[in-house]
């Protein structure tokens, strides 16, 4: 079977499946949501309008990994994955087509939730946005579409390898609560090159450590493409 059809049923099925479009629409509601809140809370700090713009990125990103999580742990039940097989033998195109359809509305979904974001954020911070120029808002704004996806692929990646959401889940909403934070007080720069902390970058009006907005983006791509080629590697040994 050509690439295409194949993307177009892989399409389908994410269209159809009403926890994966609810996650999608979490992404946009939470994101803004708590953005929204964190720009009325700045308290009398010295705020960073980008990132108190973007504040919700922190919990949005949760339903993002759900829906990459939960896009791949729905064929790993009922057989879905055998079906899938059979009518496209070869496991490195059905899994190509499966990421693409994960990408493409997580890009869509993370651009608009970062109009979204800054919109809303922008407004509740007020006169604190003055400093915000119009450069840095775009850069927000792509910067959220591309780690939303980024860290969506990442897992789907994560899922196809250990072939369980739970487990995925499991794994990365407490190290992205908890444990990303800990290494980040304990080690020294070492926590930079974290697929999250890397990515974040993006979001803050200045930084310190050793790197930028885009190579920040580039080590989160790094970190999903050996997801994703894990995964891949996984589904192409395993019976379904």
């Amino acid at each position: 079977m050509a690439f295409l059809p194949v993307l177009h049923s892989e399409w389908i099925k994410i269209r159809t499946l009403r926890s994966l479009m609810g996650a999608l629409c979490a992404v946009v509601v939470v994101t803004a949501a708590f953005s929204a809140l964190g720009a009325l809370d700045t308290g009398d700090d010295e705020v960073d309008p980008l990132f108190s713009a973007f504040f919700g990125f922190t919990f949005g990103q949760m339903a993002a990994i759900a829906f990459g999580t939960t896009a791949v742990s729905s064929e790993l039940h009922g057989g879905s994955l055998r079906g899938a097989l059979t009518a496209v033998p070869q496991r490195g195109r059905w899994f190509a087509a499966k990421m693409v359809a994960i990408a493409v509305p997580s890009l869509a979904v993370g651009l608009i939730t970062g109009v979204a974001s800054l919109a809303v954020g922008t407004a509740a911070l007020g006169a604190d946005a003055r400093g915000l120029s119009w450069a840095e808002g775009v850069r927000g704004v792509v910067g959220c579409g591309v780690y939303l996806t980024l860290m969506a692929l990442f897992a789907a990646g994560l899922t196809a390898l250990l072939r369980s959401g739970v487990a995925t889940l499991s794994i990365l909403i407490p190290f992205l609560l908890i444990a990303s934070f800990v290494v980040g007080d304990m080690s020294a720069g070492v926590a930079d090159y974290l697929p999250d902390r890397a990515g974040q970058v993006v979001f803050h009006e200045t930084w310190d450590g050793s790197l930028g907005p885009w190579t920040g983006l580039a080590v989160t791509a790094l970190w999903t493409g050996a997801a994703l080629l894990a995964g891949a590697w996984n589904v192409r040994r395993r019976d379904a």
